[in-house]
């Protein structure tokens, strides 16, 4: 269960840094994202994975973590995935108003070498049909 945890963490921080490293801005939201992700799996798993523990103290039982689960981690990978939600949603307008201003959605506002060449052919194109 462990190593399946591990990896888990391990292609989420992969994938969303391999995604963070392109040039557009839904690709770093999604990478941003899914690294948020992989953050609170790994702060999850330092809670101790304890499968059928109780977070709460019960009467009768010795309250230490060898018989209950760490609630403090529950609380903050809870509240991270609510931050993290607002988060991504308030980059999502942010970079949709940035690509209806820039007309691009690249990262450094300038657009694709391949973009421009298909726009500079469409443009010839239509100047020849005018003549």
């Amino acid at each position: 269960m462990t190593l399946l945890l591990a990896l888990a963490i391990g292609l989420l921080a992969g994938c969303g840094v391999w995604l963070m490293l392109r040039a557009r801005s839904f690709d770093l939201i999604l990478g941003l994202t899914l690294l948020s992700y992989a953050v609170n799996l790994f702060i999850f798993s330092m809670g101790r994975l304890r499968v059928g523990a109780a977070p709460l103290v019960r009467d009768g039982v010795e309250p230490s973590l060898l018989n209950y689960a760490d609630p403090l981690p529950q609380a903050l990978v809870l509240t991270a995935i609510v931050i993290g939600f607002a988060m991504t949603a308030l980059l999502l307008v942010i970079a949709l108003r940035a690509r209806m201003l820039g007309g691009t959605d690249h990262v450094d506002g300038l657009p694709d070498e391949d973009e421009s060449i298909q726009r500079s052919a469409a443009r010839d194109d239509r100047s020849e049909h005018r003549r």
